[in-house]
């Protein structure tokens, strides 16, 4: 397969934990779902969320911050008014077939609330 060497044109990508799938659509996760179930997660926190970056953790104690996109076998890491999420390490970062996309539950409406 050839390199592409112009633009990123694809609009999805999913990036994948032991547990979860984190689907995003331009920058933001639109879904979030169980790899267990195979259920979307409404509510999830990490919803209409843009990635702030990766974290690498070793052994040591040692954290590496990685400010670009988050690569395999580094934790995701958003935040959002006060409220942080670090993910388990990914596994790898895919794109979703277009069943899965055509199957992305409807966010509701953005609360002030939450």
């Amino acid at each position: 397969m050839s390199q592409y060497p112009g633009p990123e044109r694809r609009r999805h990508r999913v990036y994948v934990t032991r547990n979860t799938e984190y689907h995003f659509r331009d920058g933001f996760c639109i879904a979030v779902r169980d790899r267990r179930t195979g259920q979307f997660v409404p509510g999830h926190l990490a919803l209409r969320r843009r990635v702030t970056g990766g974290l690498r953790f070793f052994r040591n104690g040692a954290i590496v911050p990685n400010p670009g996109e988050p690569i395999a076998g580094e934790a995701m890491y958003f935040t959002y008014e006060g409220r942080d999420l670090i993910t388990s390490p990914l596994e790898r970062v895919d794109r979703p077939d277009k069943a899965t996309v055509r199957a992305y539950p409807a966010l509701s409406p953005l609360s002030r609330s939450a």
